[in-house]
């Protein structure tokens, strides 16, 4: 397993990953997903200021994980927003766990103190994960988001790093 940072030539792998999970899941509250142009967009936007990350097994992109701005005021410019996913054919493997631990380390290097975990409820897969990485729940917003005709909650968890 090689675990790097993205490249645009990434976007087309990546956007094979995120695309079911928004096409039939709530995880991500995305209606619509994007394609491989989009994807190499956002991977140059957020690697200006924050680490984006793939998982390689045999040359082949099996996940991804990334950082963003938490909020915009400059009072949180030390806080994160992060995110993982992984192929599914890749799950349960520790991908996830390995993609983390490279981005959390990439995080305190750049000065980062806090990461913040959104996770669309109920998912415990992702839950346990990121109990297993250190974060703690802090709260839920209830009903936040609609996708599918129904209303989801997402649940907030924190980790300092």
């Amino acid at each position: 397993m090689i675990i790097r940072n993205a490249r645009a030539s990434d976007a087309r792998s990546i956007q094979a990953i995120y695309a079911p999970i928004v096409e039939t899941t709530a995880i991500s509250f995305e209606e619509n997903a994007p394609d491989a142009e989009e994807i190499a967009a956002r991977i140059a936007f957020i690697s200006q200021s924050h680490p984006y990350l793939v998982a390689e097994d045999a040359e082949t992109v099996v996940g991804y994980a990334y950082a963003s701005q938490h909020r915009a005021r400059p009072a949180y410019r030390h806080s994160v927003d992060v995110s993982v996913y992984i192929a599914e054919a890749g799950r349960r493997r520790g991908i996830g766990r390995q993609l983390y631990e490279r981005l959390f380390a990439a995080l305190v290097a750049r000065g980062f103190h806090a990461a913040y975990a959104g996770i669309a409820l109920p998912n415990e897969p992702s839950v346990g994960l990121h109990e297993a990485m250190g974060f703690v729940p802090v709260g839920i917003y209830r009903e936040v988001g609609q996708k599918f005709g129904q209303w989801h909650d997402v649940g907030w968890w924190q980790r300092l790093l």
